[in-house]
């Protein structure tokens, strides 16, 4: 079963229960789905070169997994998302954080940073 498309630009696709990451892998750039289901929460964080501002692909720390931006240092903002059934995190970024933090605080998975 399909659900509607609530946001979709060139670094993700979000529907009523997935987020699609579509540069994922390195090096293949295959995409990865998640379920929201499988999301303990998300944070929303001011870019720094702390929170990922300067990561364009892959993991500085082996425990945060940022698919492929290049504009990543442009944005406003950096979401990480801690998943519930793997050990390495999401950090990702998208062209209208505002839009989607606001999708992501409708669905309830936001959670304050440092709380």
């Amino acid at each position: 079963m399909m659900t509607e498309t609530l946001y979709s630009d060139k670094l993700v696709a979000i529907t009523g229960d997935t987020i699609t990451f579509k540069h994922y892998y390195y090096p293949s750039g295959k995409m990865k789905v998640v379920s929201f289901d499988n999301i303990s929460h998300i944070v929303v964080m001011k870019p720094t070169i702390w929170s990922g501002k300067w990561r364009l692909h892959g993991t500085g720390n082996l425990k945060t997994w940022y698919p492929k931006d290049f504009g990543r240092p442009k944005r406003d903002r950096i979401f990480h998302a801690t998943l519930k059934n793997q050990w390495v995190d999401i950090g990702f970024t998208v062209e209208d954080g505002e839009r989607v933090e606001t999708i992501f605080r409708q669905k309830n998975l936001i959670k304050e940073h440092g709380r």
